[in-house]
């Protein structure tokens, strides 16, 4: 399901580009788009799912059902109350928070204006997608991950219906985007509503101050906001740094991301999403053998999808750079830069996604505050690198993303330390062969892949469609070669599908 999501917002991307290519219309509505879409990052989908899936947990298995439903309602009563407050605050403030994000903007007052009109359409976004991220907790909790992971399918529908259908009856007005924005909040919480109702766990108001589950969640979101805060920080800063290089730094740290975010997003997202239930679970039922055998579980399924896709970035970086962004403006010089971005990243893939996977051992136990501070020690330890990596040994962009992606790897490392030292965690036997048989199977596909690519020269001058087609002969390829090696060592992949009732 998450897969299907990414896969639409690359067409809405691409479409969005089509119709509005760039300038100052879709400089406004990215700024007035990214606002609410930061407030959601920090505080819906991260720090709050955090610190309400545990305690939801909790009383899942200790409580009564109506005490459970009381919880839910309290919370949901509680953070919709705060959103119409910040929703209300952030139309009416709408030209102070686009003086603050994009002081640019200043300078062209129809630039700032139309910004400004955009993101009081955009903002309510926040109101929607909120409570999403509570529905969606709900669920996750209840054992319906599908629906939670296909939701956002319907944020890039509206998108791609807007571009497609509307735009044209508007002059092509960027407000229709805008627009697309509110309407795909809506829907996401629309079709969540029906799996809540069949679960009998439809929120209802009910104002309660003196739930102590509720300061309990609270509790939690104060370092939980402070720790998904960090890793903002981090982006924007690395921003800053690239401003000072070589005019086009940004965009191809922009493009090399994106390709990295689709591994990212599809295996560790959902991972981490199957799995801060689960463990929440096992730490309710007192299980220390189950959360070790799930975490252990979680890990090797990260090692067998994450090492070829971070060695397939690595080995196909032309080839998918020029398949996926080498169309009019976009120069070899272009393909050049943001594939030496995307082999630094493709270093720290591993990383990024264990991350992903060893934070919900912390969060499913309440434990938020050891997560903060390896995430302070990592933002001080990626920007140290950063401006050695750029300033010293003279990387220059690429250095940016091989801090962020080394990073990543002293994050998960520290993650994966505490876990040991406070025995939470211990590994089943067979570790060793297992990983000699994995990076066994990535060398022998990454030289298949290596020689049927052919030279980078080649894709520089491939017609669109001749591109197209070698690029999905090589993933197939790349693909088949991995897990028939895996196979023939003996490591069946559908040994690794779980079927447990959570």
């Amino acid at each position: 399901m998450t897969f299907a999501s990414r896969i639409l917002g690359f067409v809405r991307d691409t479409l969005i580009a089509r119709v509005f290519g760039a300038g100052m219309a879709t400089d406004a509505f990215f700024v007035a788009f990214k606002i609410p879409n930061l407030l959601r990052r920090v505080s819906a989908e991260g720090a709050f799912s955090q610190a309400f899936v545990p305690i939801l947990s909790e009383y899942k298995k200790q409580r009564s059902y109506d005490e459970t439903h009381a919880l839910i309602n309290h919370v949901a009563t509680l953070l919709g109350l705060f959103l119409v407050a910040v929703t209300i605050i952030g139309m009416l403030a709408a030209p102070w928070v686009v003086q603050i994000s994009a002081p640019g903007f200043a300078a062209d007052a129809t630039k700032f204006d139309l910004t400004v009109s955009l993101l009081r359409v955009t903002f309510p976004y926040i109101f929607f997608i909120s409570l999403v991220s509570l529905a969606g907790g709900v669920l996750n909790t209840y054992g319906n991950f599908s629906v939670p992971a296909f939701t956002p399918v319907w944020l890039n529908v509206s998108f791609i219906v807007a571009a497609l259908f509307i735009v044209p009856y508007f002059d092509n007005s960027v407000k229709v985007l805008a627009w697309a924005v509110f309407v795909g909040g809506v829907l996401q919480l629309l079709y969540q509503i029906p799996y809540l109702l069949k679960i009998g766990l439809i929120p209802r108001y009910e104002l309660n101050l003196h739930d102590e589950g509720v300061w309990r969640i609270l509790k939690l979101m104060g370092p939980a906001i402070f720790g998904v805060s960090i890793a903002q920080i981090s982006l924007l800063i690395n921003t800053i740094i690239a401003s000072f290089l070589a005019s086009g730094s940004v965009s191809w740290l922009y493009y090399a991301d994106r390709l990295m975010e689709f591994p990212t997003g599809v295996l560790g997202v959902a991972l981490g999403t199957i799995l801060l239930p689960s463990l929440s679970k096992s730490v309710a039922d007192k299980a220390d053998s189950e959360y070790s055998q799930l975490l252990d579980w979680g890990l090797r399924l990260t090692f067998i999808l994450a090492l070829p896709a971070a060695v397939a970035l690595a080995v196909l970086s032309v080839p998918l750079v020029t398949g996926l962004f080498k169309y009019g403006a976009f120069t070899a010089q272009d393909v050049e830069m943001t594939r030496l971005a995307l082999m630094a990243y493709s270093l720290g893939l591993l990383g990024l996604i264990l991350v992903k996977v060893l934070a919900p051992a912390f969060y499913s136990r309440q434990n938020i505050k050891t997560p903060v501070k390896i995430a302070i020690f990592t933002l001080v330890s990626t920007q140290l690198m950063s401006l050695f990596f750029v300033f010293v040994v003279d990387l220059k962009h690429a250095g940016l993303a091989l801090a962020i992606g080394l990073g990543a790897c002293i994050n998960a490392g520290l993650l994966y330390y505490h876990l040991r030292k406070a025995d939470k965690y211990k590994p089943q036997a067979g570790w060793v062969l297992f990983m000699a048989k994995l990076a066994f199977a990535a060398f022998v596909m990454a030289v298949a892949l290596h020689f049927a690519a052919g030279p980078d020269a080649l894709w520089l001058h491939y017609k669109v469609m001749p591109k197209l087609l070698h690029l999905l002969g090589l993933l197939v390829l790349g693909s088949g070669v991995y897990f028939v090696a895996l196979y023939l060592m003996g490591i069946r992949v559908q040994d690794f599908m779980r079927r447990t009732v959570i």
